[in-house]
C-alpha cells in the first residue's frame, strides 16, 4: 500500500473511527468565528492562567516600540534601522501579509538577502554592509538601508478547456542604497508575513512525527519528496528540525519570535543580543542603546505563548456535493501528499492544552522543490533557492475576510488559490497539470472546499 492510499483511507477513517473531529482543524481548542477577528482568538480549552498570559502577551504583540529614550520605558528599544514598529503591523490581525499597493509604504513584504555560500552554522551567507535583511527604515539621525520598489511582470496561460489566465510575479529593485551598491551576485527574497493562528499546535507535533512524510530518495517513485530542513538552535546550541517560516528556518516559536524582534524591529534578547547594525554603518552603531536586553526573557515568553495559544478557526461549512467532490479532488490531484491533512500532537509538551490534540492543518511542515518558477534562488540551511515548506491550509478561506485581501505565496504574487496552484511547479507540476485539465465546475469546487478548510 504505497503513501497516497495510506493518506486517503486514514482521512476517510479519522472521522469515521471519532479519532477527531475535522470540522474542529486546531482540535478541542478551536474557534467558532467567521468575523475579522477569526485569526485572533485564545484556544477555548486553555486555563485561566494561559488566558491571562494569552493577552499579556497579545498587548506586547500591539504595541507600536519608539526610540531611547522614552518616557515609557517599557516601550523603548525600537531600532537603530527596522522595517516595522509593531508585530501586528506585519501580521494584521495575526493574519496574512500582502505586497504593497502602488505608492504604499512596504509594511508586511520584507527582503531577506545574502550570498553565495554559507553564513554561520551552515545558514545564510550576510551580504556585507547589509546583513541578510532590508531595513528600510531607521530612528533619528540613523538612515534607512535602502528603499524597496516593485513592479509586476505579466504571464499568460490556458487552462485545457480553453480557458486564457494571467499570472503576474514581483520584480524587485532598491534605491537609495545608504552604504553602497549590492553585489552582483546577492539574492533577493521577498517574504509576506504569515499567519500566526495555529503556530503552537504545529510546533507540538513531535520530529518523528514530521520525519515520517520524508521521502528524500523518492522511493515510490511519484515525484513527491519532501525534505526536513536542520537549522541553528540558539537555546540547544546545536542542529534541529526547522518547521517554522517559508523555508522552515526556525526550530522554535521562541527563536522564531526572537528573531522577528531583532530582524523587524531591532529589538534585541538574550536569544540575539548583538546589534543590528554591520560595521559600517556608523550611526546605526552609535544610537542609544540599553545596558540590558530590550526585551526581557518573561516579556519575550509572554509573546510567544500568545502566539501558541493562538486559535484556529472551525471549518466554514459548505453543501455536501461540493464537500464530497472537494474532497476527491484533492485526493485525486494528490495534494495531501505535500498538504498533509492530519497529524495528532505529541503527549508531551510544555503547554498541556496542546498536547494529544487531533489537528488537521495540511500541511507536512517539510521542504518541496516548487519549481523554477517560484525560486528565489536562495538557500537557507539545507533549503535550497526552489524549495518552500509546505503553507497549513487551515483557515485559508478567511484571509478575505480578516484581511481584506487575498494574495498568497511567499512573495503575495498569487491574488487568489487558483493563481497559487497554478505557480506550483517541480514536485507539483502534475497535481497543477491536473488541475489545469479539471473542467471550469469542477475547478470552482475545489477552490470553495479549500475555502471551507
Amino acid at each position: 500500500m504505497n503513501k497516497l492510499t495510506l493518506l486517503f483511507f486514514s482521512a476517510l477513517l479519522i472521522p469515521l473511527c471519532g479519532l477527531a473531529n475535522p470540522k474542529k482543524p486546531g482540535g478541542e481548542g478551536s474557534t467558532r468565528s467567521e468575523t475579522i477577528d477569526a485569526f485572533s482568538l485564545p484556544m477555548t480549552n486553555i486555563s485561566a492562567q494561559d488566558r491571562k498570559d494569552f493577552f499579556v502577551g497579545k498587548s506586547f504583540f500591539r504595541q507600536n516600540w519608539i526610540e531611547l529614550p522614552a518616557s515609557v520605558k517599557s516601550l523603548e528599544g525600537l531600532g537603530p534601522t527596522f522595517i516595522a514598529r509593531s508585530c501586528v503591523a506585519c501580521h494584521d490581525r495575526d493574519g496574512r501579509g500582502r505586497p504593497p499597493e502602488v505608492g504604499e509604504e512596504f509594511r508586511s513584504l520584507l527582503f531577506r538577502i545574502s550570498k553565495p555560500g554559507e553564513g554561520p552554522h551552515g545558514g545564510p551567507n550576510p551580504v556585507e554592509n547589509y546583513g541578510d535583511q532590508i531595513q528600510n527604515f531607521g530612528i533619528s539621525n540613523v538612515p534607512a538601508e535602502a528603499k524597496p520598489q516593485i513592479k509586476w511582470i505579466e504571464s499568460h496561460g490556458t487552462f485545457d478547456d480553453g480557458t486564457p489566465y494571467t499570472l503576474v510575479k514581483p520584480e524587485i529593485t532598491f534605491k537609495e542604497l545608504a552604504f553602497g551598491e549590492l553585489p552582483k551576485d546577492v539574492m533577493i527574497s521577498p517574504r509576506v508575513a504569515q499567519a500566526m493562528y495555529g503556530l503552537g499546535l504545529l510546533e507540538a507535533i513531535s520530529d518523528k512525527d514530521i520525519l515520517a512524510n520524508v521521502d528524500s530518495n523518492d522511493s515510490d517513485q511519484d515525484g513527491i519528496k519532501g525534505k526536513a530542513n536542520y537549522v541553528w538552535n540558539q537555546r540547544a546550541e546545536k542542529m534541529t528540525i526547522g518547521r517554522f517560516g517559508w523555508k522552515a528556518n526556525q526550530p522554535t516559536l521562541l527563536q522564531q519570535t526572537a528573531g522577528a524582534f531583532l530582524g523587524d524591529m531591532g529589538i534585541n534578547t538574550s536569544i540575539f543580543s548583538a546589534v543590528n547594525c554591520p560595521s559600517v554603518q556608523i550611526a546605526c552603531l552609535n544610537a542609544p542603546k540599553k545596558k540590558t536586553a530590550e526585551m526581557s526573557d518573561k516579556d519575550l515568553n509572554r509573546v510567544t505563548k500568545y502566539t501558541q495559544l493562538l486559535s484556529v478557526p472551525e471549518r466554514r461549512i459548505v453543501a455536501d456535493e461540493i464537500e464530497i467532490r472537494g474532497q476527491r479532488l484533492v485526493q485525486d490531484l494528490a495534494c495531501i501528499k505535500c498538504h498533509v491533512p492530519h497529524f495528532r500532537t505529541a503527549d508531551f509538551f510544555p503547554i498541556k492544552e496542546l498536547r494529544g490534540q487531533e489537528i488537521f492543518p495540511y500541511t507536512d511542515l517539510l521542504l518541496h522543490d516548487m519549481g523554477e518558477g517560484l525560486a528565489d534562488n536562495r538557500q537557507d540551511f539545507r533549503a535550497s533557492g526552489r524549495e518552500w515548506r509546505t503553507a497549513p491550509l487551515w483557515g485559508i478561506g478567511l484571509i478575505k475576510k480578516v484581511n481584506k485581501h487575498t494574495r498568497f505565496l511567499h512573495d503575495g504574487r498569487a491574488r487568489n488559490l487558483e493563481e497559487a496552484i497554478l505557480w506550483h511547479g517541480g514536485e507539483a507540476e502534475v497535481a497543477k497539470n491536473k488541475y489545469k485539465g479539471l473542467s471550469a465546475d469542477d475547478r470552482n469546487k475545489l477552490i470553495t472546499y479549500l475555502e471551507s478548510l
